[in-house]
This record gives structure tokens, sequence and C-alpha cells, in this order.
């Protein structure tokens, strides 16, 4: 026990530090083994990675630095720039390590077939059929000796009393009635007796056509005494909604003394833009709230869609007919609509409800089983197929093909789509786009059920595309990114210099209106947008165009034209989210306007782009200084994008 004791006291005090040596050694030498490599091997090893990643900005690509960190102008997380030079790729793909994917936060939907639905939220306001308005009106000259209904709103029936009339003509007519069944009653089987027959009906006709019905007529041939007085009657059921006689005064043939609608029916017209027109057609149920009865639907069906758009507020008129039998709607309540449409086939709504069905091309509310006239205008009925209102469904047998909106990418008429290959392989491919359904567009053309298309991150990917040099989707090479180089403003002031100055100058006040609205916008301010609006609309409108070639005289008028729709659109937006989609257009016609004629103003105009507006799609602005002033965002990301093309003046102001 003693021994055993000293041995444990000797290696404690005398072997514990070259044991411990001889452990680390050890383990060192295992460690290498076990690796393949040096210490020094793997330093160099991760000192060279390190050395040859490329970190850079999916928001402003021309950001390339060696180490990982912020984007010095948005302050986004730098990702790394993949390495495809040993790839055999094609001009449009790309390839991304999985920890790039990662980065770039890249997600991914499956291209599918299904049926699709929108509900559509529709304003208008409720008017009176003008189909069952009647105007009550003298049929001869004389004086108005009573008013049956001497106010505005009195309800009548069809048949009541409405006028009593005195009319010397109405007299002479009736005596010549009475003078002619006389000579008829004498000797009615002569031939003598025929002739007089003839003269009785007509002037029977005679007093239909001065007023009388055919009771007041019998009743003359029972008294064969002269009436002084005409009574009129209403020819109707309704409300007298407006009285323009009054007791006493003189009547020519013709003048309006009443005007009675039927109420129990009404029009609710609807404002519907342009893109909402692929999901109506006739026949479509429509619902809909007034204020008067909160919590309470009304049901409708649309009989008529305006052929033709309104050019100040691009908005087609759709027309519904409403049923208002308990009389609780009232013409000219303001309306609160909302449609909901479908595509279960093809690319096109359809109601297949109407199937089969016989309709009034006239009067679409007229719908029957068979064939047969319209109730209303006696035309013949033709099938809904034949009217466009039921889709062909032996050739739309399939659902639409979809994606999420997210995944698109749109550059004025083009729409781009990543797909995603597989082991981190992606593609970019132009597709044409069908209408838009919520969060989803219809494919017209391009993908197929099954592929896979990048939903978040493709712009990104876009941005890879052209840190690299290649062709960019978004950017491809028939239509390259603006050159900023001097020559090129050089051309473009000689090309300039043969532009009228009145013309130039007139350019400029369009210029400076379209800068108050971009002002007013990035500062989320609606209230200027109305002045500088109709400022814009004035200045299009004051442009003269003698002694443009015949060329810059035809691209001014194309955009003239569509400088009057933007300006009258965003004259009209509701609140500043429909402003901003107002602007878009209007800023990608004040660019082509700017680039096309120049910009006369005295210090540079800058074209921005900002790749996040409108959920990814990106979109263009002009502003006058260099720092970023977002009308899309606003204040929310008031220094969102970058400057891709600066515009300078050509030889100042003229």
């Amino acid at each position: 026990m003693t021994y055993i004791k000293r041995i444990q006291a000797l290696f404690n005090k005398e072997f514990r530090l070259p044991l411990l040596i001889l452990l680390l050694t050890a383990f060192a030498i295992g460690y290498l083994f076990n690796s393949g490599s040096t210490p020094e091997a793997a330093t160099s090893e991760h000192d060279h990675q390190e050395m040859t990643t490329t970190w850079t900005c999916s928001m402003h690509p021309q950001i390339q630095q060696p180490n990982s960190g912020q984007c010095p102008i948005c302050g986004m997380d730098l990702i790394p720039l993949a390495d495809n030079t040993d790839e055999q790729l094609g001009p449009r793909e790309l390839k991304l390590s999985e920890n790039a994917q990662k980065l770039a936060n890249i997600q991914t939907a499956t291209v599918r077939r299904q049926p699709v639905s929108v509900e559509l939220r529709l304003s208008g306001k409720l008017f009176t059929d003008e189909t069952r308005v009647k105007y009550i009106a003298a049929r001869v000259p004389g004086r108005i000796d009573r008013l049956f209904v001497d106010y505005q709103g009195t309800r009548v029936r069809k048949g009541d009393h409405l006028v009593q009339l005195y009319s010397p003509r109405l007299i002479s007519a009736q005596e010549e009635f009475l003078q002619a069944y006389k000579t008829f009653q004498l000797n009615p089987t002569s031939s003598f007796g025929l002739d007089a027959k003839q003269t009785l009906d007509a002037s029977e006709e005679k007093l239909k056509q001065l007023g009388l019905t055919g009771t007041q007529i019998r009743g003359l041939e029972k008294r064969k005494a002269v009436s002084e007085r005409l009574t009129i009657y209403s020819p109707i059921s309704g409300t007298v909604i407006h009285r323009n006689a009054t007791e006493g005064m003189y009547v020519d043939t013709g003048e309006e003394i009443y005007t009675v609608a039927d109420l129990r029916y009404l029009w609710l017209k609807l404002d519907a833009y342009e893109t909402d027109l692929p999901w109506l057609h006739l026949g479509q149920t429509v619902l809909f709230s007034v204020k008067a009865w909160p919590g309470e639907e009304f049901e409708g069906s649309i009989s008529f869609i305006d052929p033709l758009i309104n050019p100040q507020t691009r908005t087609t008129n759709v027309r519904v007919n409403v049923r208002n039998s308990d009389g609780r709607l009232k013409p000219h309540m303001f309306a609160r609509a909302m449609i909901r449409a479908e595509i279960e086939s093809g690319t096109r709504i359809s109601n297949r409800a109407l199937a089969g069905k016989w309709i009034s091309p006239m009067h679409p509310e007229i719908v029957k089983d068979t064939p047969g006239n319209c109730d209303v205008c006696g035309m013949r009925l033709v099938r809904a197929e034949e009217l466009g209102i039921v889709g062909n469904q032996q050739n739309d047998s399939l659902p639409p093909l979809i994606i999420p909106s997210s995944a698109v990418l749109k550059t004025g008429k083009r729409a781009v789509v990543y797909l995603a290959k597989g082991n981190g392989l992606f593609e970019g491919r132009e597709i044409m786009l069908g209408s838009r359904a919520g969060e989803s567009y219809i494919v017209l053309f391009g993908l197929k059920e099954g592929d896979t298309v990048v939903t978040n991150g493709a712009f990104k990917l876009d941005s890879d595309l052209q840190i690299k040099a290649r062709p960019s989707m978004m950017n491809p090479p028939n239509q390259p990114i603006t050159s900023h180089h001097h020559h090129a403003d050089s051309e473009m002031k000689k090309r300039f210099e043969e532009l009228p100055p009145s013309f130039s100058k007139s350019v400029n006040k369009i210029i400076t209106a379209y800068l108050e609205i971009q002002r007013g916008l990035s500062h989320d301010s609606l209230t200027i947008i109305p002045t500088s609006s109709t400022l814009l609309q004035n200045a299009v409108l004051d442009v003269k165009s003698e002694g443009l070639s015949k060329k810059a005289k035809s691209r001014w008028q194309s955009v003239q034209t569509r400088l009057k729709e933007a300006a009258a659109k965003i004259n009209v937006a509701k609140d500043i989210e429909n402003a901003r989609e107002a602007f878009q257009n209007l800023s990608n016609t004040a660019i082509e306007l700017a680039q096309s004629f120049g910009n006369d103003i005295t210090t540079p105009l800058y074209l921005m782009h900002c790749p996040m507006a409108f959920n990814d799609s990106g979109a263009d602005w002009l502003q006058e200084n260099e720092k970023i002033e977002n009308p899309y965002f606003g204040s929310s990301m008031f220094r969102c994008g970058s400057v891709k093309e600066t515009i300078h003046p050509v030889g100042g102001s003229r």
C-alpha cells in the first residue's frame, strides 16, 4: 500500500507536465491524419474561399465587395455571387448554391390548372328605369282647368284621372263625330249608309288621336252631347316624378304635363375599369348594398355593358336591372356592388347557368327555355351561345393555367418568370398573360402544367444575370439600358435642336406638372394631385404641333393620347393607392416624352427605378434631384430605388 502511494505521488509531481504534452501531441497528429491536411493547408483553403467569394446587393447589382456586410445604398444584407464559370449554362440560365438560395430567400410554386374566381367591387348609383317612364302630354292645345294630381311624388294607378283640359279643337271634333253618327243611324244599310260609316270611323279615330279613350267615345254616343272638357288618364301605374303644369295655364300640342315612372323597377349604373371587363357578362348576378339599409343585400342582373369607354374616367357603364317591389330603394341612392365571377374552363368568363337558354338581344333580362319572341320589343330570341354569354365547352374543356402574381416580372408589354429546374438551376422565360384573378394570373402561353416558377426572389435572379454581364430577361438585348455616355447626350442635343422652341416649352410645362405629382406622392400627399393633374391636362391640350416633322408629329400624337388618359385617371383617384397605380402609366408616358423630345428645363432629370413596387414587378419614374424620393411607397420606403439614367438639358431653356 505504501509502495502504490509513492508511485502515485511521483506520477503527480514529476510526470504531470510531460504526460500532458504527450497527450496533446497525439491528439494533433490524429486530427491531421483524419482530415488529410495540415493546419497550414486548412487555413490557406479557408482564406482562399474568403478571397474568391464576391458579395453583392440584390437590389443594386453594381455593388460588388470581397466581404459580406450591408449595401451602402439601401442597407440590405449582401448576398454571395455564385460562380458559374465552370458550368455550361444557357444564355438565360444561372445556378445558385443551396446557401445562396437561402440568402436570396428563393421561394417557388407549381404551375397548375384550376378554376379561378374573383370578386369585383364596383360603385354606382340607382336611377329610374328609362323604359318604364311615361310623359303625360297634351294631345290638343287648350287650357288646364283642373289638376287632379297637384304635387310631385304622388302615386297613381293605370287609368287614374290626372288632368281636365278645355279645348275648342276637341269640341269641334266631338261635333263632327256626333254628326257622322247621326247620319249613319238614319240609313245604315244603304250605299249612302256605307259612306256614312266610313266617315264615322274616321271621326272616331280622330277622337282617339286627340286623347279620348274608347269608354269616353261610347259615353259620347249615349249622351249625344259634346263634353266641353277632356279628362286625361294615366297610361301606367307609377309615381309622378315631375309636374310641369299648373291650373289655368294654356298648353300646346305635345307639351308635357306630368312625368310618371314605375319605381318598382330601377337601374343600377356601375362604373367598371378596363381591367374589370373580362369578368363581366350579360345576365350576371350582382349583389349590392345601400347606406339606407345597412347589413342588407339587394340583387340584380347585368342587362347592358356600354360598348364605349369614357375618355375622361377610363371607365365603362354597366347597367343592372333591379326589382324594387317594396319601394325601399330610391333613385339617386349610392350603391356598392359585389360581382362574383368564375372561369371554370378556357380563359374567359362564361355563365354555364344560361347554357341552352334563349335570350333577347335588345333586352337580355328576358330569358326563356324555348325559342320565341321578346316580351318587351317582340324581337326573335337567340341562343345564349350566340351572344357570347356561354363559352364553347368542347374547345374549353380544361381549367385555366394559373401562376401566383408574385412570380411575374412585368416590364412594359413583356411578362417574365423564372423557372426552377432543380439542383439550383434557374431559367428565365418570357410568357403571355391573360386576366388577373386576385393573387393569380392566367397564363396563355409559355408555361405548362407542372412547371415550377420562382415566386419570391425572381428580381434577385435577374439582377444576378446583369451582374454577370449576361442577357437579362428584364432588359433583353433588343431593349438595351440607356447609355450615360456624353457622346449620347451630344447626339441627343443635335436631334432636339430641330424642334420648334414653342413645342419644347410646352413639353417643359408638362414635365413640370408631372414632377409636382411625383413630389406629392413621394411625400404621401393626395391633396396636391387634383390641382397638378389638372395643370398637366391643360398643358397637354395647349401643345401646338406645328413645325414638327411627320415622324415627330406622329410620335407626339401617340404620347399625347396616353398622357390625357393617364392624367384623367390619376385626377379621379379615390385614395393614394389608386393614385400610385395610375401614376405608373403616367410615368411611363412622361419618360417616353422626355426621351423622345428632350429635357428643356435647366436641370437634369433622373430616371429612377424601384424593383419592389407592385409586388416586385418594378416601376420607373422621373425626378429633379439625384437623391431618391420614391412615389410608389412614400415615407414607408422613401429611399428605395436607384438611378437608371440621367437626362441632361438639351441647351437649356429656349
